[in-house]
């Protein structure tokens, strides 16, 4: 079953997004209007919660998860993405924020408590450290991810334009 309970949480999934029946979606996780969830896809809101906001795509064989309440990280850590984001193939998201209009490239890894501000476009193959702020408008690429130059207008078009185009994909897909 791709949509499961844990303990007393139970997934919300908005009934316009679209869920490939190979994703994985379990615990305390909300996924908003329009969104899809690709293949092989693991959404894991087990110890803390994941919000995914409106029109974002999690491509396949993405993880999302988050950080259990600890003397380390007291109260846990969540993981929130929100609108017109687009998650490319095989990313990790793991407890940190991903704002509006955002382009996560493949094979990224964004780790705990880590802010990716909107309207940022990170490489494929980076890797976002723990706690690291990403500032809106940049270009980010590496291990660790460093800051390249600010997006041009075409880059900052194609953030929305990227979100949108999942959107009429996840409509196909849906028959």
């Amino acid at each position: 079953m791709p949509i499961r309970p844990f303990e007393h949480h139970a997934p919300l999934i908005h009934p316009t997004a679209y869920l490939d029946d190979t994703a994985v979606v379990i615990g305390d996780v909300e996924i908003g209007q329009d969104s899809s969830v690709w293949p092989l896809c693991v959404i894991r809101g087990d110890i803390q919660s994941i919000r995914i906001g409106a029109r974002t795509n999690i491509q396949d064989g993405t993880i999302i998860h988050v950080t259990h309440d600890s003397r380390f990280c007291p109260g846990g850590q969540a993981t929130v993405i929100g609108n017109d984001v687009t998650v490319g193939h095989k990313v990790i998201l793991h407890a940190c924020a991903i704002e509006d209009y955002c382009l996560i490239g493949m094979g990224t890894i964004v780790m705990d408590k880590a802010v990716v501000q909107a309207r940022v476009t990170i490489g494929a193959g980076s890797v976002v450290p723990p706690g690291k702020v990403l500032e809106s408008g940049y270009l980010y690429v590496g291990s660790p991810v460093r800051q390249v130059r600010p997006l041009n207008d075409r880059e900052l078009e194609f953030l929305e334009y990227s979100a949108q185009n999942y959107r009429r994909l996840k409509d196909r897909h849906r028959g």
